[in-house]
């Protein structure tokens, strides 16, 4: 049954043959667009294609019988397309997925071939929700296993404390000092930020800061870890967790983690806004010597609420027995004038 609301649904069959009783409702439509056609319709056939691969689960078939399966959906699109490359596309009898791919002699493997890679406990090519919950892994063992396997790192993050920052100092500087490119974007924004941080990330090789002084003209709050792989399977945190100890440990904090696999648009979106920033005037390089003028600009910034334009005033009521004490105060000023 159709219910009354908004939707972004393919019509098919079912949906179409609905529509047409239902004559009391209206209903709005639009062609499905021809740039977006091809997204949108791969959409609309996974979630067939994922229903039937677990009815063949549920009849009773095997992993071998789902790739069986889904090879002949491929053998229908080379034989409509006439495309021969999509050959190489099918899956192999295998039934395996690929999970890591090294050299031996730049790695654990070389000593030991039953060693474990390190990976994120959570897909790389699925997007997720952190919310802090108990059952999931802690933010920043996370963080610690996206370093290590990312070739290159942006992360934009409104406040670096030396907390948070010395959770996942170790691998920052392992993979760095291994020629892995790292750039941070943060501010003075309320003062919040610790120059011990800031100052070990400039002690790093291969290492770019830019901080914003400017307060009164760019606020940033945002929160974002981006981990690029050469692989293709980009990993990119966003949400509410500064770099700090409770932000990445214990705090209640949300993130989503996208995945360039599930979410390449978003992903996309994610590196032109950090560009962006990264060439804006108001972001400036963080280099050696200018350890006292982000001191000053922190401290300005935590004494002095340069970002309000207007007092703070309270309405203050006294108790009853504090009001009774006021009153007798008053009166005896009165009979003394």
């Amino acid at each position: 049954m159709l219910k009354p609301g908004l939707y972004e649904q393919v019509i098919n069959k079912e949906i179409d043959a609905e529509l047409i009783t239902l004559e009391d409702k209206f209903s709005q439509t639009a062609s499905i667009d021809k740039a977006e056609g091809s997204k949108i319709l791969a959409k609309y056939i996974a979630e067939i294609i994922e229903k039937g691969l677990d009815n063949v689960r549920d009849n009773g078939g095997d992993v071998v019988a789902q790739v069986d399966l889904a090879n002949k959906i491929v053998s229908t699109i080379i034989n409509e397309t006439n495309e021969a490359d999509f050959d190489t596309l099918k899956i192999s009898e295998r039934a395996e997925q690929l999970l890591a791919l090294l050299d031996k002699k730049n790695s654990v493997l070389w000593l030991n071939e039953k060693a474990q890679v390190t990976r994120p406990e959570t897909s790389i090519a699925q997007s997720s929700l952190f919310t802090g919950a108990i059952h999931e892994p802690q933010m920043f063992t996370e963080l610690k296993k996206e370093i290590v396997s990312a070739n290159r790192i942006d992360m934009l993050v409104s406040f670096i404390k030396w907390s948070g920052l010395r959770l996942i100092i170790d691998e920052l500087s392992e993979f760095t000092k291994n020629g892995g490119e790292l750039r941070i974007i943060t501010t003075s924004y309320m003062g919040a930020t610790d120059v011990k941080a800031i100052e070990e990330l400039r002690k790093l090789p291969n290492t770019k800061i830019k901080v914003s002084y400017d307060t009164n003209r760019t606020r940033l709050h945002a929160k974002t870890y981006v981990f690029y792989r050469d692989t293709g399977f980009t990993t990119a945190y966003v949400g509410s967790s500064n770099l700090s100890n409770v932000a990445i440990s214990s705090g209640l904090e949300w993130n989503v983690k996208v995945t360039k696999k599930d979410l390449p648009e978003t992903i996309d979106k994610i590196k032109a806004t950090f560009e962006s920033y990264w060439n804006a005037s108001e972001f400036e390089y963080y280099c050696e010597g200018q350890k006292e003028r982000l001191a000053r600009a922190l401290k300005a910034e935590k004494y002095f609420d340069n970002n309000n334009e207007c007092d703070y005033t309270f309405d203050i009521t006294p108790y009853s027995y504090q009001q009774e004490i006021l009153d007798k105060l008053e009166a005896e000023r009165t009979v003394l004038l």
